[in-house]
């Protein structure tokens, strides 16, 4: 692979990254956004399925009326049947136009029968999805909550811990310049003892040559001794 398509690609990858992350940052408001959708989509379900059951029940109504009325035109044609021979077969036919005005609407009210429970079984599929999804989508928020609170608490330790770290700096600093200005100060005491002579009555005092160190060491020997 050349090297321009090699950085065409890593563009591309950079692009894809950089658009997953967007999407992810915006992932839970997609989802609110999907799940009133989804609501709305349901709520005209809801009223398509009243129109659905509206029309059987006025479909029902109407196979009932025609089904009295070929009960009656066949007790017509049965009264008939015994003076009137054309009024009974007049009633018959009757009869036989109403039974298939009956039958056709029977197909409808069927219809709208298996319409309306695909309709109830798919709404009812439907919400029992949106209530899991719901469910989901809230554990999702209250585990996206924990885990920024649970950063946020990381942070401030890593915080400390770093303001920690420089107060230490701050004062081995200071430890040090006391140190060294305690040093300074013995070094001057030095220099003008030296200067004023009584470092020569010290170091004399310490050798036993001189001072009331030794003179009492010679007055001890000389009461043990019962001079």
């Amino acid at each position: 692979m050349s090297v321009w398509k090699k950085l065409v690609s890593a563009i591309k990858g950079g692009a894809n990254e950089a658009a997953e992350a967007v999407a992810d940052n915006q992932a839970l408001r997609i989802l609110d956004q999907e799940i009133r959708e989804a609501k709305e989509e349901l709520r005209k379900s809801d009223h398509s399925l009243t129109q659905i059951m509206a029309k059987r029940k006025l479909a029902e109504q109407k196979t009932q009326s025609l089904s009295a009325s070929v009960t009656e035109y066949e007790g017509h044609a049965r009264k008939a049947a015994g003076t009137d021979q054309q009024l009974a077969l007049d009633c018959a036919q009757k009869v036989v136009e109403l039974q298939a005005q009956l039958d056709t609407e029977q197909k409808f009210v069927d219809q709208f029968n298996q319409t309306e429970q695909n309709l109830r079984r798919s709404i009812s599929q439907a919400k029992s999805n949106l209530r899991r999804m719901e469910q989901q989508v809230d554990m999702v928020k209250a585990t996206e909550s924990v885990q920024k609170a649970q950063v946020a608490v990381s942070s401030r330790h890593l915080g400390a811990n770093s303001k920690m770290k420089t107060a230490a700096e701050s004062l081995q600093r200071i430890q040090e310049k006391q140190t060294q200005r305690a040093a300074e100060l013995q070094s001057a005491e030095e220099l003008a003892s030296e200067e004023s002579g009584s470092d020569l009555d010290a170091r004399l005092k310490a050798a036993g040559v001189a001072g009331s160190a030794t003179s009492a060491d010679d007055a001890l020997a000389r009461i043990l001794a019962g001079k």
